[in-house]
């Protein structure tokens, strides 16, 4: 079995934990390239889900937005865990992303039905506006879908799920996000105002810099406020209907595209119009939507990270597992299969027994991930007790 018995599992922190994959990403892209396996091996052998779980979540399906442009094993690790038949993912991968390794997602996306490639590729910046069109790129083909799903959620090759597909179902039909877009948000403060009010130019695929000595840009179109908030959000369909096809979202994206990390803008500015479909208008900070932990927030929100920082968000260790998943968001951010392995390792198997301890159907063999012990289940009950 390509995810058969492991070459060593270590016990580290009260956590039993075995490498999920035998070898790296560079190893992986090859095996998933080289190998004539048929899909439905190289599926089952990947221990993907091909089942509904439930029938209330077949009756709300769910569409991703993922994307990537490097570490393989990653995107294949949560790919996994996100995947379910009924739903429909659409997956954007960066222009800059080598060939082998586009040609390897595109095998591996080729053997789901509901599972796609972008139509159109962006060479994504780091707080660019390419960053934001590779999201509306994707939505443009998710609009098209046949599957009736319901939200759409965005992802980043570093996040993984902390809560199981029914989890997500649920909390988008509670009561508070039923009818409701989810885009955590406030009124744009005074320290980010440089932001949008500066223009900015993005050197593709490198950086985002102001353009000249500050030169100023013209007021948003339509009189809009504009907020700021986080880049992700889930979204009605009603909602990306309305920002395909509105004047008003069509001028801010046009507006917005000499800002600087314009998505942390743009979909929290829209969700507070009132003719906006399922607009939040007082939403404030509301949605749990990422647990991430920034290094300003240290003392306040969180502990510290037991990792370390990068670009002052934190790259999880394994002992940063207690806080994520007592603080239960949807995601988790960020991840990383060379520096702390082990803290993936251990929240992909607690997260693979959750989801198949709710299921409603019987458990296919190969559903199970190949390191599911009664210790990390039992190490689990004891910290998500904590």
């Amino acid at each position: 079995s390509l995810m058969g018995p492991r070459p060593y599992c270590k016990y580290q922190s009260g956590c039993l934990y075995c490498r999920s994959f035998i070898c790296g990403g560079a190893v992986w892209i090859r095996y998933i390239l080289n190998s004539g396996m048929q899909c439905s091996n190289l599926t089952s052998d990947l221990h993907f889900i091909t089942r509904p779980l439930s029938r209330e979540e077949e009756d709300y399906p769910l569409a991703f937005i993922v994307t990537i442009h490097k570490e393989l094993e990653l995107f294949v690790r949560l790919l996994r865990a996100i995947y379910m038949p009924q739903n429909v993912y659409c997956i954007h991968v960066d222009n800059k992303a080598t060939l082998e390794y586009q040609a390897a997602v595109m095998k591996l996306v080729g053997c789901f039905k509901n599972t796609f490639l972008s139509s159109r590729s962006e060479t994504v910046t780091y707080a660019g506006f390419s960053r934001l069109q590779a999201d509306f790129n994707c939505m443009k083909d998710l609009a098209k879908s046949k599957i009736g799903w319901r939200k759409v959620v965005n992802l980043c090759g570093q996040d993984f799920p902390v809560q199981s597909n029914l989890e997500l179902v649920r909390y988008m039909q509670s009561k508070e996000w039923r009818d409701r877009n989810m885009t955590p948000g406030v009124k744009q403060p005074e320290s980010m105002r440089h932001r949008t009010q500066l223009q900015h130019r993005e050197i593709m695929g490198s950086h985002v810099t102001q353009k000249g000595l500050g030169l100023r840009k013209g007021p948003p179109p339509h009189n809009l406020k504009i907020y700021f908030g986080t880049a992700y959000y889930a979204l009605t369909r009603a909602f990306v209907d309305f920002v395909l096809k509105s004047p008003i979202a069509q001028d801010l994206l046009e507006w917005s595209k000499d800002t600087f990390s314009p998505d942390e803008h743009y979909w929290v500015t829209l969700n507070h119009i009132k003719e906006a479909p399922g607009s939040h208008i007082d939403g404030g900070w509301a949605g749990d939507i990422r647990a991430i932990k920034w290094r300003d927030q240290e003392g306040r929100t969180h502990n510290g990270c037991k990792g370390h920082y990068v670009r002052d968000i934190c790259i999880y260790g394994v002992e940063d597992l207690p806080w994520i998943i007592n603080r239960n968001s949807m995601f988790a951010n960020k991840f990383e299969s060379n520096t702390f392995p082990e803290a993936l390792d251990c929240l992909e198997q607690w997260h693979r027994n959750k989801v198949l301890n709710q299921a409603t159907v019987p458990i296919e063999p190969s559903w199970l991930l190949a390191t599911q012990s009664n210790s990390s289940n039992s190490y689990f009950n004891s910290i998500a007790g904590a």
